[in-house]
């Protein structure tokens, strides 16, 4: 065979094994500390490399960035801010990956994603940015929206699912909704996920023949990738009319999905300055004795069953 015959094969298969790679990087990254980093790395380094930053790199960026992202969250805390990210894209561009990178290491209450789905009978009746208003952070929280409003000016319009004079309406309605979040103290931040034609048709190949992933893929999904064209005019027309210096765009490359959430983080970190707030060890306390106390005995059967004592039992031999 050419090499012209067989460089698009390996380009496709380079694709597709940094796809599979990053599944498995998922789950290293839940158990990543900074000690282990090395040993679970050397026990995967077998996989096929792609063009992208070395794994090693990529998680040691993303641990300091998390550590970051702590100090974030602990000055949000102590200055009693109120921060929301919005997080827009085609389907498949990574947008729940960027967010679960940021929640990861937060404490859940102090932030939190919002994924709304479509509106009831009820809310279709309502003032459009109402059903959004109640997820909207207090003093000390940060809110990111998984898709928010914009399923107006993108969705919804696409699909048909707003009049011509909704869709004209919002864009009216958007940029003076989000100056009023801006006045009321909120700091809002908003991004743009963008990803190639190629590269979303792999993404949902992937997600068709990959039986984790199946149910990310929805009937909407595979329509949206039949009407990208139209989904490409939409954002562009997204963009220019909602670009407003209170609340700017911000566009991420999201091909390399790994560079995508470090990018995305560590721009994040320069939308709020932030100092370190001083940590002060709480005294662990004494534990009491009462020597009057027994602890009763827990019924056998209550206990979940132990599916795994003789594969640990195995394993230690």
């Amino acid at each position: 065979m050419s090499a012209e015959k067989a460089s698009p094969v390996s380009t496709f298969q380079k694709r597709v094994n940094a796809e599979i790679q990053d599944n498995l990087d998922e789950d290293i990254e839940l158990e990543l500390e900074d000690s282990d980093l090395a040993d679970l790395l050397a026990e995967t380094e077998h996989l096929p490399m792609h063009d992208t930053l070395p794994r090693q790199v990529y998680f040691n960026e993303l641990l300091r960035l998390q550590r970051e992202l702590i100090k974030l969250q602990d000055w949000v805390v102590a200055k009693k801010l109120k921060l929301v990210v919005i997080f827009e894209g085609r389907d498949s561009a990574g947008k729940g990956g960027a967010i679960k990178r940021v929640t990861q290491r937060l404490n859940p209450r102090v932030c939190r994603a919002v994924a709304l789905p479509a509106p009831t009978e009820r809310e279709s009746t309502q003032w459009y940015f109402q059903r959004y208003v109640p997820h909207l952070p207090a003093g000390g929280e940060i809110v990111l929206f998984d898709r928010s409003w914009y399923n107006r000016a993108g969705v919804e319009r696409v699909m048909g699912f707003c009049t011509d004079e909704q869709y004209e309406d919002f864009f009216q309605s958007a940029p003076e909704f989000e100056r009023l979040l801006v006045r009321s103290g909120i700091v809002l931040v908003k991004y743009w996920f963008s990803i190639t034609d190629d590269e979303q048709h792999l993404r949902f190949l992937m997600r068709i023949n990959d039986p984790l992933k199946q149910w990310k893929l929805s009937p909407m999904d595979l329509e949206s990738r039949r009407r990208w064209e139209l989904y490409t005019k939409a954002k562009e027309t997204m963009l220019e009319r909602t670009h407003i210096p209170e609340a700017p765009w911000w566009v991420v490359e999201a091909v390399d999905k790994k560079r995508a959430r470090l990018n995305c983080i560590a721009h994040l970190l320069t939308r709020i300055p932030y100092e370190e707030v001083p940590y002060v060890k709480p005294l662990l306390p004494k534990r009491v004795h009462n020597p009057e106390y027994h602890r009763n005995p827990v019924p056998h059967e209550m206990y979940v069953p132990d599916h795994y004592a003789t594969l640990v039992a195995e394993a230690a031999k």
